[in-house]
């Protein structure tokens, strides 16, 4: 496309002589004898650069340029003007111009100032769109999402990752714990050390005691040589204890000496070894009600718990289901070698009114089994598990005037505290505060009126 000049001159014989030897170079030019005239074309159509002299009758050149600034700052000004002066340049400097030429105009030294300040624009206008992209693109490869809520997850790994501040990562299970995890030691200064990551609730106690910390030749019966634990492996990298809410409670005083000291001493050691790890935790239990009923100590929990992210359930990301259906499907497809394209919308619509009680990890092992199953190029409903074909939201209405099909209010108040108790996951803590009344009370009713608690169940 030809550049569009917007050019502005009160002396009418002027602005045609300019205008026709801009078009001859190859410009578009609308021509204005007026800076009213000038502001109802700036209005109505875009231009690539704006070219006025200074000196015009009622609104002057240099208020123009203020206008087009103010308004259009994206247009780059070249004022004219036939008192060639320093001040004269400051001023219009001053006011915005991109550029101040003298007249009597040479063409060519306007054309030329004109495609610079082209260029100009256009340079500006590529960087713009770069930044909008970086804004938009995925800032985490393996995250999958732009919902408000993990756009907060988004900022919080940008400004934790390159601290050393101990982080402890929360949400219901199969939310992507670990895959936060992993993205934060990813953008760390620590990246290109070990990230070593345990299961905290997978063993037992003298056995997770030892991968921790490592254990010294003889240190017990088949300890035949001495080993390092997942500590000292880790070391100048990243250790993730997962589901450190089920570690242990004699195992819990001895993390938190390694997290305060920052050594460790091997079962059966002697010696103090010192490490040089950052502490990423994770938990899907409440942690807070733990600590009430004496299963986890106060004192590790303020000391895993320096930053917390707070991992949504994805029912409170809906807007993410179908894009992390898309990721998995391509993936699985892609392993498989099938020609599998996307999901039909009748099926689209059965992933998005389903409840994922398990989450990402749920939504992950749906999308492999059914472009495992499916003979189309398309996701259909019949490809999906029969729990999501079949699935119906609770909910609580009194929609008839027909006594007949009114239900009792027990039922009401079952079927609410059910729908409470599923909307947060089975988090005891969390229902509590949302019906009003206190954890033991809850207890109660939930007994009382025999309503299901998914996991967790705390």
């Amino acid at each position: 496309m030809s550049t569009r000049i917007l050019l502005i001159d009160d002396d009418a014989t002027l602005t045609d002589t300019l205008a026709l030897g801009l078009r001859k170079r190859g410009f578009e030019v609308t021509g204005c004898t007026s800076a009213a005239q000038a502001v109802k074309s700036l209005e109505t159509e875009d231009f690539d650069v704006v070219v006025t002299d200074l000196n015009l009758h009622g609104v002057g050149g240099l208020e123009l340029c203020e206008h087009v600034v103010a308004n259009r700052p994206d247009v780059p000004v070249i004022v004219l003007t036939a008192f060639g002066s320093l001040e004269s340049a400051i001023h219009a400097i001053r006011a915005g111009a991109y550029d101040f030429i003298n007249k009597p105009v040479e063409l060519d030294v306007l054309a030329i100032a004109i495609e610079r300040a082209a260029t100009h624009r256009s340079l500006r206008e590529e960087v713009k769109r770069l930044r909008e992209e970086a804004r938009k693109a995925p800032r985490f490869d393996a995250l999958v999402g732009q919902s408000p809520a993990m756009q907060a997850v988004y900022d919080l790994i940008d400004r934790v990752a390159t601290s050393e501040a101990t982080v402890l990562v929360s949400g219901e299970s199969g939310t992507g714990k670990e895959v936060v995890a992993r993205e934060i030691h990813a953008h760390s200064r620590r990246r290109d050390c070990p990230f070593v990551a345990i299961n905290c609730a997978a063993m037992p106690e003298s056995l997770l005691e030892s991968e921790l910390f490592g254990h010294a030749k003889g240190a017990f019966t088949d300890a035949r040589t001495s080993e390092p634990g997942l500590f000292a492996r880790a070391n100048r990298g990243t250790i993730f204890l997962d589901e450190i809410g089920d570690m242990p409670f004699g195992l819990q005083p001895k993390l938190l000496r390694v997290l305060q000291e920052r050594t460790v001493r091997p079962v059966g050691g002697r010696e103090e070894v010192p490490i040089d790890v950052r502490v990423i935790a994770a938990t899907n239990r409440d942690l807070e009600s733990a600590i009430e009923e004496g299963r986890f100590r106060e004192d590790l929990y303020y000391r895993v718990n320096v930053v917390r992210i707070v991992l949504p359930p994805l029912r409170a990301r809906v807007s993410d289901i179908l894009p992390l259906a898309q990721h998995f499907l391509t993936l699985f497809a892609s392993r498989s070698g099938k020609q599998v394209t996307g999901l039909a919308s009748p099926a689209a619509e059965k992933l998005v009114a389903y409840a994922w009680p398990g989450n990402v990890r749920e939504l992950q092992n749906c999308m492999e089994r059914a472009v495992a199953l499916t003979r189309f190029e398309q996701i259909v409903v019949d490809d999906l598990p029969e729990k999501i074909r079949d699935y119906r939201r609770s909910h609580v209405l009194v929609a008839s005037d027909d006594p007949s099909e009114l239900v009792p209010l027990e039922e009401v108040e079952r079927r609410y505290v059910a729908r409470v108790v599923e909307a947060v996951g089975g988090n005891k803590t969390a229902a509590a505060r949302i019906l009003g009344i206190d954890r033991k009370r809850l207890y109660r009713m939930l007994e009382r009126l025999e309503v299901p608690v998914p996991h967790p169940s705390d």
